[in-house]
């Protein structure tokens, strides 16, 4: 998810080697030449190798697409996180202090190196170890709010996105129709579900908590990539560890929440606002791909992008999507 913005081609063209190891060494470091690019679309994320210390990970903003007020909240809340001893990789404060840097107009962070592996979604135990996890990480949430940073919503995360794929022809033309029937039924829906749950408390999330954002090793975790957090709902950082069918969502929501609920009361009531979420993540990140469709990163990560094979199984998942939201909801008992 972003703020929408829509960010220029080349807007990491200038960003060379040499600049990102002039960028790390004006931190008062001394970089020994190595330099790996690791998996990032949206920024440009690096290993960085230090002279006597560890590696550490260089993190480059995508111009445009936050302010630094937000990208400082982000921060904050990281190392609050951290200081109430939540395993958050926050990023490294300069000698000024600052956490976030600036060179030739790129902003960017230094992190620790952390690594491990995704959890598996069908181990009840280690579902439950994340659960605790998330609900240790809101109950410090809860107890202030952003100021600057976005808010999940409709209009953003769904009318948006649709207007701007619908009014810049990006579909193929024999599917735009479809695609417009099909979004105006479903924002309706999201719309409806929103309304019926507008009273739930929102608080500040990780905002895309997905299993790549979660390293475990052995018994110990890590979080990573507060990006994207915002205001919201606390299902939001939940849901994206749900997937399968009914049956198999109900054992891992209770895997979930046993762990969740040792550490903080969970409403049930939003477990109505499950596939409203998927709903909007869906629709969003495919304009979110078609908005970067012209980077040499993402033509090669996504071939398929501008293909009718893809644009026909996107209007598939959001059929389905349309069915998912006419079912029972979700059960905690």
């Amino acid at each position: 998810m972003s703020n929408e913005t829509i960010t220029p081609c080349d807007s990491f063209a200038s960003l060379s080697p040499d600049m990102i190891i002039d960028a790390v060494e004006a931190q008062s470091l001394q970089c020994d030449g190595r330099l790996l690019a690791l998996n990032s679309y949206e920024n440009r994320v690096y290993r960085i190798g230090i002279d006597d210390g560890q590696p550490l990970i260089a993190k480059f903003y995508r111009p445009g697409r936050w302010s630094r007020d937000q990208i400082i909240e982000e921060h904050q809340f990281a190392q609050e996180l951290a200081d109430a001893e939540i395993p958050v990789v926050a990023p490294i404060a300069n000698a000024s202090g600052d956490t976030l840097c600036e060179h030739d107009g790129f902003l960017f962070a230094l992190y620790p190196m952390r690594g491990g592996r995704s959890p598996e979604l069908d181990n009840p135990q280690q579902l439950q170890l994340v659960g605790r996890f998330i609900g240790r990480l809101h109950k410090v949430a809860e107890s202030q709010s952003f100021v600057n940073r976005a808010v999940i919503d409709c209009e953003t995360l769904g009318t948006l996105p649709v207007q701007y794929l619908v009014e810049n022809d990006r579909l193929p033309y024999s599917l735009a129709d479809a695609y417009r029937n099909i979004c105006e039924d479903l924002l309706e829906k999201v719309h409806q579900r929103f309304e019926q749950y507008s009273q739930l408390a929102t608080i500040r999330l990780h905002g895309d908590f997905h299993p790549g954002n979660i390293l475990m090793r052995d018994e110990s975790i890590h979080i990573v990539d507060l990006d994207d957090a915002r205001t919201g709902p606390a299902v939001q950082d939940l849901w994206m560890f749900l997937s399968g069918d009914r049956n198999y969502q109900q054992a891992r929501l209770a895997d979930l929440l046993d762990g969740y609920t040792m550490f903080r009361e969970f409403n049930s009531a939003e477990l109505g606002l499950i596939e409203a979420l998927r709903t909007l993540r869906i629709i969003h990140y495919a304009a979110w791909l078609d908005q970067r469709s012209e980077e040499p990163a993402f033509q090669q990560a996504f071939p398929w992008l501008s293909s009718n094979r893809y644009w026909d199984d996107h209007i598939l998942a959001l059929k389905e999507q349309s069915s998912a939201l006419d079912e029972p909801l979700l059960r905690w008992d």
